[in-house]
């Protein structure tokens, strides 16, 4: 929409900008399960209620000026615009079942339906401009809701943050979300041995240079020259238009802790990556056996929030325009690299080694620099050529990957209790997103794929199941040794 520029528009982001590039137009989509029949009055009520549309971006029209600058303008929301209601039952294949055959579906029919569903909007429906950059697509008959949200409005910390705000305990309906606790890091020196403490600072400095300058010109390389070595599971330039399947990956958190108490100081994301790189071994070993070299590296692409706290954030802060902690597309990117070995290893080893990686990541501030470097970028040479270089980095990586933690206990939206919620974006010329996501004890990872490239992403689910249940029974054995 082309118009004239008034006094109360306001400038996009550089960050927003380029998620408006036709090949990173990326929408967020989160797929929430009520455990009851979903009532449309109270879904319309909450929704005009809610903080959400009370968020300047949530009530604004992208609009470009004369000289193609986007801007956002404020416009009255209809709700009714924004909403889409659909009372057929789906088949896996995304196809509407005549209502008038009875039929039993389970709990697993259900979820491959409206994950095909979500599947077919991530490739084929962007997101109308006439109308604020927001839908909600309610399947009745399947308990479902899903969220489309374009990524220009704010990155999935802002995103999941405002779900949050209009969200309350199950158990308390006046509460809020419990999330997981702040941990802060702060370094003390020890009493008559200062000299150590400070000898210790210069070594943590000097670490953290050299791996910043070494991570920075590998994040360079990468969004200009070098690729992955070609696999099974390699996307490409134009893959991002090729159909996608959509599978769902499940874990339990205890089993996640558990494995991460068997090495000290790691994280659940070092678990995380750790599993993803069993798990990718083992479905490579079982495309293409005997074919790939030991030690092969796939890279990924993972986004860091970037913010000074950590994880999902205050809403009233993140509206705040004079806080660090602000609204928007606040995140950098940081390559992690994972590596090809065949069964037979010790699964712990994986853990070890995906350690050993993120341990020099959080040394360094490679996620700022993706940040600054976009940035500047995108402020002297325009959205194009930022494009330009966000792509290239994506056909020169094999897959992306995202950890967000959720909520510690079960909530409501709208009176429904949630029985689930998941999240993916909209395809990418990787042939290989991932995105986990974890609510009341359980993790679930959404693995969005190029079903020409990936033919079976529910066996692919599995692999990374099974290497979780591996490293779990290797911790169980060395617990009992």
């Amino acid at each position: 929409m082309v118009c004239p520029e008034t006094s109360s528009d306001e400038p996009l982001t550089p960050a927003g900008r380029l998620f408006l590039q036709p090949e990173t137009d990326i929408v967020i989509h989160c797929i929430i399960r009520g455990k009851n029949p979903a009532d449309m009055d109270a879904i319309k009520s909450a929704i005009k209620s809610s903080l959400m549309v009370q968020h300047p971006r949530f009530c604004s029209l992208l609009v470009r000026d004369k000289n193609g600058f986007e801007h956002w303008r404020k416009t009255p929301i209809d709700i009714g615009q924004h909403v889409v209601v659909i009372n057929n039952r789906l088949d896996k294949s995304g196809n509407f079942i005549d209502q008038t055959q009875g039929s039993t579906t389970t709990e697993e029919d259900d979820e491959a339906a409206v994950n095909q569903y979500v599947a077919d909007l991530s490739v084929s429906s962007p997101l109308s401009t006439d109308k604020p950059l927001w839908e909600l697509h309610v399947l009745t008959a399947h308990k479902c809701a899903v969220f489309r949200i374009h990524h220009s409005l704010g990155d999935g910390i802002s995103l999941m943050s405002m779900l949050m705000a209009n969200c309350r305990r199950a158990d308390d309906a006046d509460a809020l979300p419990r999330m997981v606790p702040d941990k802060k890091t702060v370094i003390k020196g020890e009493k008559g041995r200062d000299w150590f403490w400070l000898f210790g600072v210069l070594w943590w400095f000097l670490k953290m240079v050299v791996f910043t300058l070494l991570f920075s010109m590998e994040f360079v390389l990468r969004s200009l020259l070098v690729s992955d070595e070609k696999t099974a599971i390699t996307g490409g330039d134009g893959v991002e238009l090729w159909p996608r399947k959509l599978a769902t990956a499940k874990f339990l958190l205890d089993d996640m802790k558990l494995i991460k108490r068997a090495v000290p100081d790691t994280t659940i994301n070092d678990v995380l990556l750790g599993m993803v790189s069993s798990g990718l071994s083992r479905y490579l070993d079982h495309r293409t056996p005997n074919v790939l070299h030991e030690g092969l590296r796939i890279t990924g692409v993972a986004m860091v929030n970037i913010r000074p706290q950590p994880g999902l954030q205050d809403l009233s802060k993140l509206m705040k325009s004079n806080t660090k902690a602000r609204w928007g597309n606040k995140f950098g990117v940081i390559l992690i690299p994972v590596y090809y070995h065949k069964g037979g290893n010790d699964p712990l080893e994986y853990l070890k080694r995906a350690k050993a990686i993120v341990d020099k990541k959080k040394h360094s501030l490679e996620a700022y620099f993706s940040y600054k470097i976009g940035d500047l970028v995108m402020s002297l040479l325009g959205p194009k050529y930022a494009c330009m270089l966000n792509y290239k980095l994506l056909c020169n990586t094999t897959f992306t990957l995202s950890n967000v933690a959720g909520p510690l206990e079960e909530i409501s939206l709208a009176g429904n209790p949630l029985s689930s919620i998941k999240v993916n974006t909209s395809s990418l010329p990787q042939a290989l997103t991932m995105h986990m996501l974890s609510y009341a004890g359980k993790a679930e990872m959404q693995i969005l794929v190029a079903k020409y490239i990936i033919p079976d992403p529910e066996f692919l689910a599995k692999c990374f199941e099974y290497a979780l249940l591996e490293m779990k029974e290797a911790v169980l054995r060395t617990n009992k040794a």
